[in-house]
């Protein structure tokens, strides 16, 4: 018997910035076909040709981003890595599939090897961490460097969107970080920086939540946070949320990120976390919150870094139950040694 087709709006709003950026990828990969072309690739050229000009096509008549196979939207992600795409994963060809499989693989090993090492110390301070992309890579982002002065630089963030692109961001991130850190840069500076390279290189949609501070062995930390979620300085008997100085990096690029100052006791913890951890939600759709993590953390405050957190993820699939994280999970500890 047959059927109809289903009828789809277009996956990719023809209006939006995205759309535009994508139209833009495709016109400036045809004039570079078309140079090669001239200079004697032709094979190659004419078939890619040819690929764009059917990509183009799609966009005039509304059908761009929508798979072949079963009419539903390709993932965006993935249209912003290749434009050329005319399937979802669901209906990839096989060798396709495999291809891409391998890939992500090699993505999700390069990704853990870029980040910190699980047990991290540095001149009166340990940290540990908790990081578990909710995908095959993860677009959170976390890192510990120590700087000239022996002084501790940690960093936490979260790239908007999920999966391939998002993991690409957080790269950019990383090598930002580790090569501005160990020179000392003024952590205004630092940002100012990493903002200026994500306005300049992302598309407009995208952009990142982003702490970092710069801890020294007499307890002085110093903090710019770029429209991240608050970090808690949890003691004993004492809890303080440390409040955002500046926009998150990516939307504006003279927009200046300043930064606070303040002190940690001996055996306070700092808490920084993505909206994997605190946004997570149990099945009676109650979210898991900022106090909860809080409350955890200075309950085995007298416990080493990595031991918090233990507790702390633990305590969160207790309250999860049987429900699938949904987004990326990041949870770092920084303590101030207490002696």
């Amino acid at each position: 018997m047959a059927t109809s087709k289903v009828q789809q709006t277009p996956a990719v709003d023809p209006g939006s910035l995205f759309y535009g950026e994508l139209r833009n990828q495709l016109l400036q990969r045809r004039g570079r076909l078309q140079e090669a072309q001239a200079r004697g690739q032709v094979a190659q050229a004419v078939r890619l040709l040819e690929e764009v000009d059917e990509a183009l096509s799609r966009m005039e008549a509304g059908s761009f981003g929508i798979c072949e196979q079963c009419h539903t939207s390709v993932e965006p992600d993935r249209l912003m890595a290749d434009p050329l795409l005319r399937f979802c994963l669901d209906h990839l060809p096989p060798e396709k599939q495999r291809a891409l499989e391998a890939d992500l693989e090699l993505a999700a090993k390069l990704q853990a090897r870029l980040l910190p090492p699980k047990d991290f110390q540095c001149d009166g301070w340990r940290v540990a961490y908790h990081y578990q992309p909710a995908g095959i890579v993860s677009g959170d982002y976390c890192d510990l460097v120590i700087g000239r002065d022996n002084s501790l630089y940690f960093a936490l963030g979260d790239v908007s969107g999920k999966g391939v692109a998002a993991s690409l961001l957080m790269s950019n991130l990383s090598a930002m970080f580790r090569s501005l850190a160990p020179l000392d840069v003024p952590l205004g500076a630092l940002m100012s920086h990493a903002n200026r390279v994500f306005c300049e290189s992302t598309l407009p949609t995208q952009y990142a939540t982003v702490v970092v501070g710069k801890a020294t062995s007499d307890g002085l930390v110093e903090m710019a946070n770029a429209g991240h979620l608050e970090p808690l300085v949890v003691g004993k008997d004492s809890l303080r949320k440390i409040n955002a100085t500046g926009l998150p990096i990516g939307l504006f690029r003279d927009e200046p990120v300043k930064s606070t100052m303040f002190r940690m006791q001996p055996g306070e913890v700092l808490v920084l976390y993505s909206d994997g951890v605190s946004e997570s939600r149990n099945a009676a759709d109650i979210e898991y919150g900022a106090e909860r993590l809080a409350r955890i953390a200075a309950d085995c405050i007298a416990h080493s870094p990595d031991e918090v957190v233990a507790r702390c993820i633990a305590d969160l699939a207790t309250f999860r139950g049987s429900s699938s994280p949904t987004d990326d999970q990041t949870l770092m500890i920084v303590q101030r040694s207490a002696s």
